[in-house]
């Protein structure tokens, strides 16, 4: 496998690092929590990204996509966590992007990918229905209506990603209550869907879906060539990879603030980083970051090349990443000492960020 960046996707991830930086800093996420901003991002911040041609990386250049790959697509990732630039990426492009490309048909690919690259719509996937990531407990139902020609559906969805806003979502259903699940396309203004914002502690977007009684097309369900149970397996398995990324630019901008403060804060007329206790501590945390960046770059590499590899380390990948971002957001809060629990410093940002995504798509 080849775990470098090609030019291109090195440009990628420089320029977002730079963009997201100067245009997303904390403060901006500090905002938007005050705010209780509906959507968890900023539209104008969200129109920029699109210009700068993020959504379009991992789709085929037949569908007006840049063909980056996701090598380039998971450098963007770790630079918005880095910054904890809140996007709606994942659900929209890796998530529903990745289930229209797999089990779309020609003419619902056509319909729903051009609005995912160029912005002017989201989608959003509605698969979960317990506390927890539970892909295989779907108690939703889709039901052949009495016409013949459709679906109903019926069932209630929760922590769905980016749910607010989105102009429609890909909800996954059982087949007349059977064994077999479906993946159908529903418009959120729909009759029949209501959607209830819900508040984690991280204040991004997301949502309790209800659907009752919700008619749905035949064309509208996607079910061209794929297995469905394996569209939906892959799509999960890029989204946690993606989400490996992002815990990967969280853990490094913990760990730099950490070290740096270690420098500046004077005990004993001594800066504490000179304590050999701590360095110890801050060298086992390094050890671990550097074995999470090969784990997130094997799985970037892994779905680029197509690999049989990919369910396994995107398993790898996502496991460290929650771990170590539990482990080292802990210890960043401990090395700072009291000021590192107070909602006015930057790491109680961090902290919470970092334990939503720990959980999300799975821990």
């Amino acid at each position: 496998m080849g775990f470098l960046l090609n030019d291109e996707q090195r440009q990628l991830g420089d320029s977002a690092s730079e963009f997201l930086n100067a245009q997303s800093p904390l403060s901006l996420q500090r905002r938007l929590r005050d705010e209780r901003a509906p959507l968890g991002y900023a539209p104008a911040l969200w129109q920029q990204v699109v210009d700068l041609g993020w959504p379009a990386a991992v789709f085929p250049e037949e569908y007006d996509g840049l063909g980056v790959g996701y090598m380039g697509l998971g450098a963007v990732f770790e630079a918005m966590g880095r910054t904890l630039a809140a996007l709606p990426l994942l659900s929209s492009v890796v998530l529903c992007g990745e289930l229209l490309l797999a089990a779309g048909s020609e003419a619902q690919r056509q319909r729903w990918l051009p609005g995912l690259i160029d912005g002017q719509q989201r989608l959003a996937l509605a698969l979960d229905e317990t506390g927890r990531h539970h892909p295989e407990r779907i108690k939703t139902r889709a039901q052949r209506n009495a016409q013949g020609n459709g679906w109903v559906l019926d069932g209630e969805k929760s922590f769905v990603i980016d749910g607010i806003g989105a102009a429609a979502l890909i909800v996954v259903a059982r087949i007349d209550g059977g064994t077999d699940i479906g993946l159908f396309v529903v418009e959120a203004a729909q009759a029949g869907v209501t959607l209830q914002p819900t508040l984690l502690a991280d204040s991004r977007n997301h949502a309790r879906i209800t659907f009752k009684a919700v008619e749905v097309a035949d064309g509208m369900q996607l079910n061209a060539t794929a297995n469905t149970a394996q569209a939906l397996d892959a799509a999960l398995d890029r989204a946690r990879i993606c989400l490996a990324a992002e815990g990967l630019g969280i853990a490094r901008e913990a760990f730099e603030r950490t070290n740096a403060y270690l420098k500046e804060r004077v005990q004993f007329d001594v800066p504490i980083g000179s304590f050999q206790a701590l360095q110890h501590r801050m060298a086992r945390l390094y050890t671990e970051l550097e074995m999470l960046h090969s784990c997130v770059r094997a799985a970037l590499s892994a779905i680029d090349e197509k690999s049989n590899d990919v369910a396994l380390l995107a398993s790898l990948a996502k496991a460290r990443a929650s771990d170590l971002c539990e482990r080292l957001t802990n210890e960043a809060v401990q090395l700072h000492g009291g000021i590192g629990v107070t909602d006015e410093f930057d790491l109680g940002l961090i902290v919470k960020r970092a334990r939503v995504l720990q959980h999300s798509l799975g821990d």
